[in-house]
């Protein structure tokens, strides 16, 4: 009983480790989250897409780096702007542009990883998100197919609060000062709703990675280069993890001793993809553009992860020795400062989160 109350302890240290990096970061994320919500709306993005098989799909994909939208809470968004007739491959690249970057998974990148990893990220992003788009329009087929309500609005699994995923849905005209005020009310509350619990997941999940992984794992890495990347893929593809929680687990993977472009892959392939939003895709969409979404995906992660090694080896690089240096930094006042508010919200939106849970429970056994 002693062995396992020292593990679990030696987990639960590390990861607050991790925590005390990234907690300052993310607050600062979530605060330029809340300016974006004001101030760039996820459904005026229709507005500049407009016909042809290729510039739509550059603007989709530019537009959905910043936005701070899961995986799941991207298929609303997405839905909508095909059916205001953006094509499928601009909404398919929206549909993975946004979820593998976003303002706050870059604030917390830039914190756990390195300025490599953090400028590479959103590239790779992009890239895929093109090539992805470009693909459908040459390849896909347009048939017309039909968009299930219950698909597009709760995926479930997902750890998303339903509706409130499609960020910036509603843009009623206000004063500024107003704007401001539900721009961090949003951020602060339905944002860090969506991202709470897989965030904590995933620094756990961090925090047994430091303590369960083999210390020699680097000379696995080195010697089996693409295996370690297949098995990132492999991970990730089903997985639910969003931009943001899949970040410590990365970091983690790489100061034990992971290869940079094997943690890429998995930063990629987690947060674009999982069992519901494959799902949706195909219900969506249709099967073929399944597939180009997939092997897509797939090829891009591969490839941007085979030119990341080649970036630190080309520049002499240390990924261990890089990962967490932005945070050292910061003072450690204000790390535990911003470690105790991110917990007095994290814990705030579990309590509210139970409360909803116990009420509704409460209204189907009343009926």
């Amino acid at each position: 009983m002693q062995k396992i109350l020292n593990m679990m302890y030696e987990i639960l240290a590390a990861s607050w480790d991790l925590y005390l990096d990234v907690a300052i970061f993310m607050l600062f994320g979530f605060l330029i989250a809340g300016l974006l919500y004001v101030f760039f709306k996820a459904d005026q993005i229709k507005r500049h897409l407009g016909t042809g098989k290729i510039r739509p799909v550059f603007l989709s994909s530019l537009f959905g780096i910043p936005l701070p939208l899961c995986s799941c809470g991207v298929v609303p968004v997405a839905a909508s702007l095909k059916k205001q007739g953006a094509n499928s491959g601009s909404a398919l690249s929206f549909m993975i542009s946004t979820p593998e970057s976003g303002v706050d998974s870059i604030a917390v990148s830039w914190a756990m990883l390195d300025p490599v990893m953090t400028v590479i990220r959103p590239v790779a992003a992009f890239i895929t998100a093109v090539s992805t788009g470009i693909a459908q329009n040459f390849f896909g087929s347009e048939t017309p197919d039909k968009i299930k309500k219950d698909l597009i609005k709760e995926p479930g699994g997902c750890g998303c609060a339903g509706d409130t995923c499609a960020a910036g849905q509603k843009n009623p005209e206000m004063p500024l000062l107003s704007r401001l005020k539900n721009g961090l009310t949003y951020a602060f509350g339905e944002l860090l709703s969506d991202i709470a619990r897989p965030f904590v997941i995933g620094m756990l999940i961090a925090g047994a990675i430091t303590f369960f992984f083999p210390e020699d794992l680097t000379a696995w890495a080195n010697e089996h280069t693409f295996l370690s990347m297949l098995v990132m893929l492999a991970a990730g593809i089903p997985m639910y993890v969003c931009a943001t929680s899949s970040t410590p687990i990365a970091a983690a993977l790489i100061l034990q001793g992971l290869n940079p472009g094997a943690a890429l892959v998995f930063l990629l392939a987690g947060p674009a993809t999982n069992a519901a939003t494959i799902n949706i895709v195909k219900n969506i969409f249709n099967t073929r553009a399944l597939v180009i979404y997939l092997s897509i995906i797939a090829v891009c992660s591969l490839a941007m992860g085979f030119f990341v090694d080649w970036i630190y080896l080309f520049l002499h690089l240390e990924a261990t020795a890089l990962v967490g240096q932005a945070s050292e930094v910061i003072p450690y006042f204000l790390q535990l400062a911003g470690a105790i508010i991110l917990t007095l919200l994290l814990v705030i939106h579990g309590i509210n989160g139970l409360r909803q849970m116990i009420q509704t429970r409460q209204y189907f056994h009343a009926r």
